[in-house]
């Protein structure tokens, strides 16, 4: 069944939200004021990255990009990222193909 979410409501810090169909994966983090991830590198899919509220800065392969609400940014996979919160904080929508479960190989 489809579910309307309101995007600015909920407090915390990382993950507030995050649903999965049969293709997709979206996970709504918030980071506050100079927080942010650790650098990692996705190395099977595309993400995209799309800034609900706030700003920061998205490092990809060492460069930093300026982002802001309503900015969004297609993350390539194998790219190394980051994202780090502005003086405000940011929140944003990460959006990516859902991955396969663990096989044991």
């Amino acid at each position: 069944m489809a579910e309307v979410v309101h995007l600015l409501g909920g407090e915390g810090r990382g993950p507030l939200w995050g649903a999965a169909s049969e293709d997709l994966n979206a996970t709504l983090l918030a980071w506050p004021a100079g927080d942010g991830t650790p650098e990692h590198v996705n190395d099977e899919r595309d993400v995209l990255l799309v800034v609900v509220d706030g700003s920061g800065a998205v490092e990809v392969d060492g460069d930093a990009l300026a982002v802001g609400r309503a900015d969004a940014l297609l993350l390539p996979k194998g790219a190394r990222r980051r994202v780090v919160a502005g003086d405000t904080g940011i929140r944003y929508l990460s959006v990516h193909l859902r991955r396969g479960g663990l096989t044991i190989s």
